[in-house]
């Protein structure tokens, strides 16, 4: 087996926590967009958010989603918008949101590049909310390559991204490493026939991940020692 030489990561739930990021904000947004609070609780409806409880139910499409298919769950809700307009909103609101990383970002990537691995991002996100939340982190440097659904190469679980850092880097698939919190993510990396590596800080338990990955870590912090057991 190849020695590993480059690792992309998924974004949301992965490099940054999911849940203290994204389900705060959520009922913010909601509460914010939402005519009034009947038509909020609609529109967390719409897209499988307890509103109730403040959290993302397993199905939701938020959680590994593109804002496509969010907007489009939405749009029924918002006849008094479309749904591109409905993206931008999304893409604008999800840019100012305040990410939890899951670990220590910077010492995280320094360390692994240090190694001498290639770096990158695929996320279904937009790449400008993307590189805005990486750039809070200060982490945009330590990256080779970052990608979003909009940046020409699809969105996972297709393997376009994942493909196009690896071109990129000039690093064949089967020595890079797919680090993701959804079965998006590692199907994806299956797709591109790169190992896989799955974290819990998603929404996602183990007994998903694990059949379509080749470990299961409590988060990124656990990648060097499993690299190093390689």
């Amino acid at each position: 087996m190849r020695s590993v030489e480059a690792v992309i990561f998924d974004k949301d739930g992965t490099l940054f926590d999911f849940a203290s990021t994204w389900e705060a904000w959520a009922l913010a947004f909601l509460r914010r967009l939402g005519r009034d609070e009947a038509h909020a609780r609609a529109l967390a409806e719409a897209v499988s958010f307890d509103y109730d409880a403040q959290v993302f139910r397993a199905e939701s499409i938020v959680i590994a989603g593109m804002p496509s298919e969010i907007a489009a769950a939405l749009s029924g809700h918002l006849p008094e918008m479309t749904q591109a307009e409905i993206v931008s909103l999304l893409n604008e609101e999800a840019g100012r949101a305040p990410q939890a990383e899951a670990v220590p970002l910077a010492p995280l990537l320094g360390q692994l590049r240090a190694r001498g691995l290639k770096l990158g991002v695929a996320t279904n996100d937009a790449e400008a909310p993307a590189r805005a939340h990486l750039g809070s982190a200060g982490v945009v440097p330590l990256f080779d390559f970052i990608a979003g659904f909009d940046s020409g190469y699809g969105g996972k679980p297709a393997p376009g991204q994942l493909l196009a850092f690896c071109k990129a880097v000039g690093i064949a698939p089967e020595a890079a490493v797919m680090v993701g919190d959804s079965t998006h993510d590692l199907r994806a990396g299956r797709a591109a026939g790169m190992r896989t590596v799955a974290v819990l800080t998603g929404m996602a338990g183990e007994a998903d991940l694990a059949p379509l990955a080749d470990v299961v870590l409590p988060d990124i912090g656990h990648l060097p020692d499993w690299l190093d057991q390689l």
